[in-house]
């Protein structure tokens, strides 16, 4: 380095030296040649790259218990130097999470290696050219002893595109000191609550997002329908199985039983309201329960955990998947690496580390018969028991404009009137379909 250092003093010292050529455009082309191979010089004069092993960084969203840094640590250790995985943590809204990526990937940002990928993104990713296929050789071992609807939320067009790593359902919770026997429908489930007092409400998601929409296509999909075709081209929503599913949202909206704040309720606003004692039935995911543990534990010791309710008598439930793939950016600058991370972070030990700390299911069926999975996720049955009939939602790249025309559709819900949304809902998505009246 010193050596060079001296050359480029000497350049530039000769730089700033008077030429005295008389014809302006050989001056004009001397100092051109100059410059120019004062630019080759001193590039050669750069200081190295930094040494030790490439940095791969992983996009996922702020998962609090540590559970993916210690996956991140993990793997790092066992790559033996040949790589070293940095966690960037995005926002805990998934949408906010998808706003800040599909900015990223649209510039061809390199700086992103492993993608968290919510499971809706997946054909939105795939058919925009921002994730790579899975490599064929590593297809087997990305979808080996994981649940069939796991490795479908991964697939776009016959096609992996990701390795499952985390997956979850909602159920349905209830006080067992106020209720003897759980329902089994939605109408069984409305009319106990109804017969209690109002301190024994219904928790559900009813705000305009994401929320709602999983709600509408679990029911209409326990109903017996689906949204769009099989291919994913043609919308479906046959009338019988929406109407079913709207009465259900109407009759849930405008029951003595429905919480106040049905139509701004999310997620966390249920688990609270819960908690409070309140409510005698809650619709949300597992991680209500380590909740009530920690802050409402006389809550939690009269906490039981049923099976979503079914919405035809005798036909089980179906409700919609939900979890993290793990994908590799199309403008990664160590693919091979970066397949290679991905798969070890969504390996059995990471898996069960994100159930035990994280409590989130794992897409590895072997797993919930996991001594400390089952401690974690005392549900963990019931919970494998649902994901063998969870469905997708439309996998579509039109998804998120699928998904608005829904919620905005149905809501609020109890202004819904099945006979006549169920076509205004069939005409949106259509449209939706179509990339038109987003706005």
């Amino acid at each position: 380095m010193d050596v060079c250092r001296l050359i480029v003093r000497r350049l530039n010292r000769a730089a700033r030296r008077p030429v005295r050529i008389s014809a302006r455009h050989f001056v004009t082309l001397w100092r051109l040649l100059f410059l120019t191979s004062l630019g080759i010089l001193t590039s050669s004069c750069r200081d190295p790259e930094p040494a030790g092993p490439l940095r791969l960084t992983w996009y996922v969203f702020d998962e609090p218990s540590g559970a993916f840094r210690e996956a991140a640590r993990r793997c790092t250790e066992a790559a033996r130097e040949r790589y070293r995985i940095d966690v960037v943590s995005l926002p805990a809204d998934a949408d906010q999470q998808r706003e800040q990526l599909t900015r990223r990937l649209a510039a061809g940002d390199e700086s992103i290696d492993i993608i968290g990928m919510d499971v809706i993104w997946t054909a939105e990713f795939a058919e925009a050219g921002w994730i790579r296929e899975w490599p064929t050789r590593a297809t087997r071992r990305a979808s080996a002893g994981r649940f069939p609807i796991a490795v479908q939320t991964a697939t776009y067009k016959n096609m992996l595109w990701a390795t499952p790593f985390t997956t979850n359902v909602q159920l349905l919770w209830y006080r067992t000191d106020r209720i003897r026997k759980p329902p089994k429908t939605w109408d069984e489930m409305i009319e106990l609550a109804e017969k209690l007092d109002r301190n024994n409400r219904i928790q559900a998601q009813g705000e305009r997002y994401e929320g709602l929409t999983v709600l509408f296509v679990s029911l209409l999909a326990s109903a017996g329908g689906k949204v769009l075709d099989a291919d994913g081209s043609q919308v479906s929503l046959e009338p019988e199985p929406t109407r079913k599913a709207l009465n259900v949202m109407k009759r849930l909206a405008t029951s003595r039983a429905a919480d106040p704040g049905l139509s701004t309720n999310r997620e966390d606003q249920a688990r609270l309201a819960f908690e409070t004692g309140r409510s005698a039935f809650m619709l949300n995911y597992g991680f209500v329960w380590p909740s009530a543990l920690q802050n409402a534990p006389e809550v939690a010791a009269n906490m039981g955990w049923t099976r979503w309710p079914g919405v035809v008598p005798d036909r089980p439930s179906r409700v919609t998947v939900g979890g993290i793939d793990l994908a590799v950016s199309t403008y990664s600058r160590y693919p091979e690496l970066a397949f290679d991370a991905a798969e070890c972070l969504a390996s059995k030990d990471n898996q069960r580390i994100a159930a035990e700390r994280g409590g989130l299911p794992p897409t590895l069926y072997a797993l919930y018969d996991h001594p400390a999975v089952r401690r974690r996720l005392p549900f963990a049955d019931l919970l494998r028991a649902t994901l063998k009939d969870a469905v997708e939602r439309p996998r579509t790249p039109l998804y998120t404009d699928i998904s608005l025309a829904i919620s905005r559709t149905l809501h609020p819900m109890r202004d819904i009137k099945p006979a006549r949304d169920a076509a205004r809902l069939k005409k949106a998505v259509q449209r939706a379909l179509r990339s038109e009246g987003l706005l």
